[in-house]
């Protein structure tokens, strides 16, 4: 039955609710992750206004997060992130020179990492500044607790096919407040609410009850597909101690979303070496975000600060392959290339054949 807000959507939002354990009808599926992240913004702090005309983004970010925050009027203010947690810092932003010119700010959960929604709560109501979560990949983060939710902030979260949760295209708000929820179903249907008077800034930006059906058989095999990534992370655990790579350069879950895998690279002279030695036996090897948001064409006039810290995660942080099917024998050939760079060419000894193309999830 093809339906707004049909049988198998709201199956969908209940069985959310119950991963998260959350209260019901405090999950909002969408038609993307862009989607609800727009749809959190429009509900929460509504479009741009010209005395508060700016997003603060982390510059280190996917330019989803940019392409949001300009869909609700706002342009993006880029901040640096903090070294540790990879995001931007509440404490940092509290006394930011820009923030009376601030309309939201976009902290973003990156490669699915669990932030602490508590103390951007507290933040926004120190600072008076709504704040939207993009925890695109930290469906993980959410379902396993080590990420919790707050009432006053919204959760946009993404189910694209490169997400460990993926329905091919999809996401929802996960708002535990029952009337900002609602307002955010609102913002996803024209601003319709109960008649077809359009009330509020709004977006198309409902799930299908296909993506839903998807969304669901995802659900239902979804512990075994956790079992999958698990056994592919052990695989490259193991590869890297058995070719004396330093188990530290590798980050995967449970600090980052199960879906990735992260070569921590020493320097941006390392990284551009791996990446080309990948290139040439064939092996995909992804800049998940780039070289920052700074760097995309279509954001290299945007305000921001000083990006030290982006500039030196975004060169030196390279996704690996992953994927719930990845064998270990590919596994193996990945980790004897990054021994080559690693030791040299006499770690090459004996290598077996490689595969003719792998990629990252």
């Amino acid at each position: 039955m093809y339906s707004n807000q049909g049988p198998l959507v709201k199956r969908l939002q209940r069985r959310l609710c119950d991963l998260f354990d959350l209260p019901e009808e405090t999950v909002v599926a969408t038609s993307s992750g862009t989607a609800a992240l727009v749809a959190a913004i429009l509900a929460h702090a509504g479009p741009a206004t010209p005395e508060r005309p700016y997003a603060l983004c982390p510059a280190y970010t996917f330019v989803a997060t940019a392409s949001a925050v300009r869909q609700c009027g706002f342009e993006p203010y880029l901040a640096d992130v903090s070294a540790e947690t990879w995001t931007l810092d509440p404490d940092v932003l509290a006394s930011h020179p820009m923030l009376d010119k601030i309309g939201v700010v976009v902290p973003v959960c990156l490669y699915g990492r669990p932030i602490d929604v508590e103390r951007w709560a507290r933040f926004q109501h120190e600072t008076g500044v709504p704040v939207v979560i993009d925890a695109a990949a930290a469906v993980e983060a959410l379902a396993d607790g080590t990420m919790t939710c707050a009432a006053e902030v919204p959760l946009a979260l993404s189910f694209h096919a490169t997400k460990a949760l993926g329905c091919g295209e999809g996401g929802c708000v996960v708002w535990p407040d029952l009337a900002m929820a609602a307002r955010t179903a609102q913002a996803t249907n024209f601003g319709f609410m109960g008649s077809r008077n359009s009330q509020t800034a709004s977006l198309n930006g409902k799930m299908s009850e296909y993506h839903a059906a998807v969304a669901l058989a995802e659900l239902d095999g979804w512990a075994a597909k956790r079992a999958d990534f698990g056994r592919t992370i052990a695989a490259y655990r193991a590869a890297f101690a058995r070719e004396n790579l330093p188990i530290d350069r590798l980050a995967t879950y449970p600090e980052l979303a199960s879906n990735y895998v992260v070569l921590k690279c020493p320097d941006g002279t390392m990284l551009e070496a791996v990446q080309a030695a990948m290139d040439a036996a064939g092996i995909e090897a992804r800049l998940w975000y780039g070289r920052g948001m700074h760097q995309h064409d279509h954001l290299r006039t945007a305000r921001r600060d000083e990006l030290p810290v982006t500039d030196r995660l975004s060169g030196t942080l390279l996704g690996l392959p992953m994927g719930s099917g990845l064998t270990s024998l590919e596994v193996d050939r990945v980790a004897t290339v990054l021994a080559m760079q690693f030791h040299g060419p006499a770690a090459m000894a004996g290598m077996p054949p490689l595969p003719d193309v792998l990629h990252p999830a």
